[in-house]
């Protein structure tokens, strides 16, 4: 799950350039605050209850080289959430830890003739250098890694409990196979059907594999949806919704007639449109499921068999484009539609899919634009029961599947199709041959990879017992450490397989000779938990304290890519509600916000080391340092859109933390000052830059606080040089405003803003501002006056002026009447308290 890398960076090391005497250098503040930070302990949560707790969450990493662009976009985003809540006087947990299994290590160790774990936590220690360096408000204290056995002892638990509930289980089930490499490929691997890693073209092969039974809670999932809206982004919300993608219909039950020795055999389908039964013309099984196999006579079982050899070359999105042509195989047998009893053919073929719904269907060819497109490729009937008044489709080619009215279809005829499906349902139960029902398009969760560097599974197989849990105490089963290089290459089976004196113990329930479960667990696994560790990462009597866990559950504000709307937030949503199932958690939803941080860009297009167009992140922290580049990255874009890079100005904003630096050294006043009677204009830009900052983070405009902290600043200097100067208390009330708010994007100028303003460290505590409504009033405002939409002049006026009084004012302007040089006035529009626009005769 964790944010993957777009181009791998060195560890960045702080510019060694001293910097002149009273100059802004990033690089001396970048040496001296991380160790006061530290040493202060200054983002660790006191966690006494004391102060109403947040906890704020970033997706993860995944330890390959150092951090990039993209951790630098997402980080700043979480981190600004977390550094506001702080301010606003929130006990805030905000941890940090590493995703830390996966497939990239293990290929990284065979290459090296090495063990994962070399590889995996040397790229998490430069990362968590690079971290510390990017000032991340993070508690390092509970910093965690998925590949801890201290860790995955807690995923192997859960998995037992999942397995106790009957939510755990083994079937058999197709996998992508590269015969060449001997190996399970992920569908991501397989690139227009061939191996990614060696263009050996994929085929498909049956394997008993782990499942965890998400589809038990697929209405759990949808509806508790509700629950999200107006917090999480809908179009994330929209993708679980189409991925879960319930649908309301019957199943119906239709007879196989017995044939060549064959016995009859009852099958039952799903579908949506029960009305349309009587269309059905032809029944279609999925030509990879066991059912085509056992329904196929002996005169067809040839054909069928060299038909299941060329569908285990296609992938699923193969199989369903509506743009291939269609495929089949005749396998012998008459399916009995139950409301007409016609007989129809049974045919095998590849659209129809093994694990959805039955993996059979009745084909209504008028109606369905699949089923049409096979009836003629091989001639089958084609029998409209909706007349919706479009054309027949059996002549246009076109499938009707709009509204209509019910022919062709007995005593459902004449029904508008909304009163025909709940009556057609009603003949199938009267009948006996079907009922209402749900189904969705969500499958199981597939949580077995044959691979090494994951979790183990924690089953041994015995001959005598079967599948027996691993007793708890055993807990955890560790990987062997003696597995490295070679060893891990694809053979055939998973590594662990190999690993003979790991893989042969006793049973745990009769003593006798068994074997360990050699598949470890889907990466997806780690993550759909971790976020509960974090709460209480040395717990040693289970996966997480209960004593605090619902102090700090659910997530008061998740931050990471749209790219995981689907399968890791499913996933932990599926188990945060199974946890709670158990007891163990009040909540049971994970994350009670969710925010999504676009990409960074160069030239319009993904960073990528094949187009060339990458950007090193630590060249940059050393050029600009860590403050421009997260500032940078806030301002460019509000968070949910993305950055490009060539578009944005990292040294404008290097200039500009210089300007907000200097205002600091300006103030003369003593901490403590009464601004009261400073500079009321300062004032009151101060106070509205404090006021709308808040509602704006609220609402995560964060780009939009960096632009009213721009135009505070230049309203302080503008008072340092030109008004009261830099002994007048507004200047200082100014400054110490820019700190607090500069804090939540560049932490290093912030701080040492602060500390020249003479406060001890650290501003990330100052708290955040208080205003004062009366300072929020404006006593005047500038009206902008237009002739021809070219501006003219510009007014201070009263914010209650009126249009009549507007009017006059602009009209009286000597500029207004230079501009107008003796024409007439056609019309004058106004816009009170901000826009005049005259238009000349």
């Amino acid at each position: 799950m964790g944010v993957q890398p777009e181009t791998e960076t060195g560890t960045a090391a702080v510019s060694a350039e001293v910097p002149e005497e009273g100059a802004y250098s990033f690089a001396a503040m970048e040496a001296k605050w991380p160790q006061v930070w530290e040493d202060l302990k200054v983002f660790t949560p006191v966690d006494d209850g004391s102060r109403e707790r947040r906890y704020v969450l970033d997706m993860f990493p995944y330890p390959s080289g150092d951090l990039h662009m993209g951790h630098a976009e997402a980080f700043a985003m979480g981190d600004v959430v977390a550094r506001y809540l702080r301010q606003q006087g929130y006990d805030v947990l905000h941890p940090i830890g590493w995703d830390s299994f996966g497939l990239p290590a293990e290929n990284a160790a065979i290459k090296r003739n090495a063990h994962p774990s070399e590889w995996t936590y040397a790229n998490i220690d430069t990362q968590a250098a690079s971290f510390k360096r990017y000032a991340i408000s993070a508690d390092w204290s509970r910093r965690l890694h998925t590949s801890d056995p201290e860790y995955y002892r807690w995923t192997q638990w859960l998995f037992k409990r999942f397995y106790e509930r009957g939510l755990a289980y083994r079937k058999n089930s197709p996998v992508n196979w590269c015969p060449k490499d001997q190996t399970v490929l992920a569908n991501e691997q397989v690139v227009n059907g061939a191996c990614e890693r060696c263009g050996t073209t994929v085929t498909k092969k049956s394997l008993n594999q782990w499942y965890f039974k998400i589809t038990e809670y697929a209405d759990r999932l949808l509806d508790d949806m509700d629950e999200l809206r107006g917090h999480w982004p809908e179009r994330v919300l929209a993708m679980q919704k189409n991925w879960i993608g319930r649908s309301e219909g019957a199943h119906v039950n239709f007879v196989i007639e017995g044939d060549g020795g064959k016995p009859a055999k009852d099958v039952t389908v799903f579908t949506t449109r029960p009305d349309t039964l009587y269309g059905a013309t032809f029944f279609v099984v999925a030509a990879d499921a066991p059912l085509a196999v056992e329904l196929v006579t002996d005169e067809h079982a040839a054909a069928l068999d060299e038909y299941r050899e060329q569908v285990k070359a296609l992938t699923e999105i193969e199989r369903q484009s509506t743009e291939r042509e269609k495929t089949g195989v005749f396998t012998g047998r008459y399916a009995v539609n139950p409301l007409n009893g016609e007989k129809l053919p049974v045919w095998a073929a590849d659209y129809v899919l093994a694990d959805y719904g039955t993996g059979a269907i009745m084909a209504v060819p008028a109606h369905d634009q699949r089923d049409l497109d096979f009836a003629r490729k091989f001639d089958l009937p084609v029998r409209p029961v909706l007349d919706t008044g479009e054309e027949d489709p059996f002549v246009s080619g076109t499938a009707t599947t709009g509204e209509g009215t019910l022919i062709n279809s007995g005593d459902l005829d004449g029904l508008p199709k909304a009163e025909a499906i709940p009556a057609a349902i009603a003949i199938l139960e009267r009948q006996g041959t079907g009922e209402k029902f749900v189904n969705f398009r969500l499958r199981d969760w597939l949580l077995s990879r044959q691979r090494f560097w994951g979790t183990p599974i924690p089953i041994i197989h015995c001959p005598s017992c079967g599948e027996v849990p691993v007793p708890d105490e055993q807990l955890p089963v560790t990987l062997p450490a003696d597995l490295r290089g070679e060893d891990l290459s694809p053979k055939g089976t998973s590594p662990l397989a190999a690993a003979e004196a790991w893989v042969n113990v006793e049973c745990p329930n009769c003593h006798g000779p068994a074997k360990r479960d050699t598949d470890t667990m889907d990466t997806f696994v780690d993550s759909s938990w971790y976020f509960l560790r974090f709460v209480s990462p040395e717990f040693t009597e289970g996966p997480f304290d209960p004593a605090k866990i619902n102090d700090w559950m659910p997530v008061g504000q998740y931050v990471g890519g749209v790219e995981h709307a689907i399968l890791h937030l499913l996933y932990a949503r599926f188990f945060t509600k199974v946890i709670h199932d158990l007891g163990m958690i009040d909540a049971d939803e994970p994350f009670s916000a969710l925010l999504n941080q676009g990409q960074v860009l160069n030239g319009g297009k993904a960073m990528s080391k094949s187009l060339g167009n990458g950007v090193d992140l630590g060249e940059q922290l050393d050029k600009y340092g860590v403050d421009a580049v997260r500032l940078t990255m806030i301002f460019a874009s509000p968070p949910e859109d993305d950055v490009d890079w060539a578009d944005v100005s990292p040294s404008g904003s290097a200039k500009f933390l210089a300007r907000a630096w200097r205002l600091a050294q300006d103030v003369t006043s003593e901490p403590g000052v009464d601004p009261a009677s400073g500079d009321r204009a300062l004032r009151s830009v101060t106070h509205r830059t404090i006021a709308d900052a808040a509602a704006l983070l609220d609402n995560n405009k964060f780009n939009v606080v960096v632009a009213k902290l721009m135009e505070l600043v230049n309203a302080t200097r503008k008072t340092i040089d030109a008004g009261a100067g830099g002994a007048d208390p507004a200047v200082r009330e100014a400054a110490e405003a820019v700190a607090v708010i500069l804090s939540l994007f560049a932490p290093y100028t912030a701080e040492d803003m602060w500390n020249v303003l003479g406060h001890p460290a650290s501003v990330a505590n100052a708290g955040w501002p208080a205003h004062d409504e009366a300072l929020l009033v404006q006593e005047t405002v500038t009206a902008v006056v237009q002739v021809q939409g070219k501006v003219r002049d510009r007014l201070e006026v009263s914010p209650d002026v009126s249009e009549d009084q507007l009017r006059e004012l602009a009209l009286a302007s000597d500029n207004v009447q230079r501009a107008l040089d003796g024409r007439g006035i056609r019309t004058v529009i106004v816009r009170a308290p901000k826009l005049v626009n005259i238009v000349p005769a």
